[in-house]
């Protein structure tokens, strides 16, 4: 029973954590675009705007695979900090 509701916890945290992981990924895509996109104004911008977005989602994707693969074994804590160091790092 212990171990059921153990599971329970677990699994209802994950689902809040990963949208609000997702949502802090995409500002922080948002943000280093806009930053690249400084001097472009309309139709020029908006191109821009999605091309780069498609391509940073592609890098995080890739990243977070990379990441999700080295983790394997890991649980809790231990997971959590090394996925966090390992999103980070370059």
């Amino acid at each position: 029973m212990k171990k059921l509701l153990a599971l329970m916890m677990i699994g209802a945290f994950a689902a809040v954590a990963t949208p609000a992981l997702a949502e802090n990924a995409q500002q922080e895509r948002m943000k280093t675009c806009n930053t690249k996109a400084a001097d472009k104004k309309g139709d020029d911008r908006k191109s821009f705007m999605k091309d780069c977005l498609s391509a940073e989602k592609k890098v995080y994707d890739s990243k977070m695979g990379s990441c999700n693969t080295k983790s394997k074994g890991m649980k809790g804590d231990e997971r959590k900090k090394f996925m966090s160091e390992c999103m980070k790092s370059a």
